[in-house]
C-alpha cells in the first residue's frame, strides 16, 4: 500500500480515529500518551485533543507508566471505565447478596480483581454505601423477611445468616429499630411522634421515632395523611401534640419552603438494600439539578433496573429530605410524583430560583 504524503503513522493507526471520536467503548483496550505534557489518557478523555505527532499508544496504563508517563487527572485512566465499573459493582453486589456471612473487604476485592482500596472506593462511588453498609442492609432485609415468615425468632436469626444468637442481639436494634419480638408484632408499642400542619404546598405530616424522622408526607387532605401514616406503621403507638416536636416540624417546613438550602435531619428510614442505595444516591443530587431514572440506574451500576429505580423513588416516605423530586424521565418530562406533579414542578422551580 502506498504511503500517503503528510499523514503521520499515528493518523493511520485505527486507534487514532477512536481517540478523535472520544469512543468510550475503547476505554480499557488501550491508552494514549502525549509527549509534550507527559500525561496519558483513556480514549474517551474530554481534554483538548493533542497533535497526532505528539501522541503514542500503549496497551495499558502500566505500559504507559513504564514509559515515564503519568495518569491524566481529568479522565483518571487508572480507574475502571464506567461500563467496567458498573460490571464490577454489579458483581460485588451479587457476591454480598448471596453470601450467608459477609466476606471481608480483602476477600471481596480479590473476587473482582481489585485492591481493597479501589474496591471500597468504586463501590461507594456507585452505590453511596460501603460494601459493609450494603451487606448490613441486605442482611437486615433478609432478617425482616425471615421474621415475618419464620416460626420462631431463633429460626429467623439463623435463616438470615447469623452465626449465633448473641451476635444477632448485639445488632438487632440498629437493624430493625426495635426488638425482634416487637417487629414480629408489627411494631406494636413503638412510639412515633407526629404533627400535621400547613405549608405553601398544602397539608404536611411529619413523623419521627426516637432515631429520627421516619415520614414526611404531602397532600391535600390532613386526615388522609394520618391514615397513610397509620397504614405504614400498623401497631405503632402514634403520639400527637408533642410540644418538643415543634422544632423538628419547623425544620421540615423550612426545608419544603426553601428546598435548596437543605437541612441535616436525623432520619430513620427502613427499606430494602436496593431502595437504600437509590435513596442515598438521591441525597447526593445537588439542589437545582435533575437526573433521569436511566442516569440514576447507570450510576448505581444497575443500568437495566430503571423500573426498580422508579419504584424506589415512589416508595420514598420522606418528601424533600430524600429529594426524589429531582428525578425526571429521560426526555426531561417530570413524569409521576407520589405527592403530585405540580408539587414536583414547584419544588424544582424553588431550587432554580435560589
Amino acid at each position: 500500500m502506498a504511503r500517503r504524503e503528510g499523514v503521520s503513522p499515528v493518523e493511520r493507526d485505527p486507534r487514532w480515529s477512536r481517540v478523535r471520536a472520544r469512543d468510550a467503548s475503547a476505554d480499557g483496550a488501550f491508552v494514549y500518551a502525549v509527549r509534550t505534557t507527559g500525561v496519558y489518557c483513556r480514549p474517551s478523555c474530554g481534554a483538548r485533543l493533542a497533535r497526532p505527532e505528539h501522541v503514542a499508544f500503549h496497551e495499558s496504563a502500566e505500559a504507559a507508566e513504564r514509559a515515564g508517563f503519568r495518569p491524566c487527572k481529568r479522565c483518571k485512566p487508572r480507574a475502571p471505565s464506567r461500563d467496567a465499573r458498573s460490571e464490577v459493582v454489579t458483581a460485588m453486589c451479587r457476591i454480598l447478596e448471596r453470601a450467608g456471612q459477609a466476606p471481608t473487604l480483602e476477600a471481596l476485592a480479590g473476587q473482582v480483581g481489585l485492591s481493597p482500596f479501589h474496591a471500597h472506593r468504586t463501590f461507594k462511588a456507585a452505590t453511596g454505601l460501603t460494601p459493609a453498609q450494603f451487606a448490613r442492609a441486605r442482611r437486615a432485609e433478609r432478617l425482616r423477611d425471615e421474621l415475618r415468615a419464620a416460626t420462631s425468632i431463633t429460626s429467623a436469626i439463623y435463616g438470615a445468616g447469623f452465626s449465633s444468637a448473641g451476635r444477632f442481639y448485639e445488632r438487632s436494634d440498629a437493624m430493625l429499630g426495635m426488638t425482634p419480638s416487637r417487629y414480629r408484632a408489627g411494631g406494636a408499642g413503638v412510639a412515633i411522634r407526629f404533627a400535621v400542619g400547613q405549608c405553601t404546598l398544602g397539608a404536611i405530616l411529619v413523623a419521627a421515632t426516637d432515631r429520627g424522622v421516619c415520614a414526611i408526607l404531602l397532600g391535600d387532605d390532613p386526615a388522609e395523611l394520618v391514615h397513610d401514616l397509620e397504614r405504614r406503621f400498623q401497631g405503632a403507638r402514634l403520639v400527637g401534640r408533642d410540644a418538643r416536636f415543634e422544632r423538628t416540624v419547623a425544620c421540615v417546613v423550612g426545608l419544603v419552603e426553601r428546598p435548596g438550602l437543605g437541612v441535616n435531619l436525623p432520619l430513620d428510614v427502613q427499606g430494602t438494600a436496593f431502595q437504600q442505595r437509590v435513596w442515598e444516591a438521591l441525597r447526593r443530587v445537588p439542589a437545582g439539578r435533575v437526573v433521569s431514572y436511566t442516569e440514576l440506574a447507570r450510576e448505581l451500576g444497575a443500568p437495566r433496573s430503571v423500573r426498580a429505580v422508579a419504584q424506589a423513588c415512589a416508595a420514598n416516605p420522606l418528601a424533600v429530605a430524600i429529594p426524589c423530586h429531582r428525578v425526571v424521565r429521560r426526555d426531561g418530562d417530570l413524569a409521576g410524583y407520589r405527592w403530585g406533579v405540580e408539587r414536583k414542578r414547584e419544588l424544582l422551580a424553588r431550587e432554580a430560583r435560589e
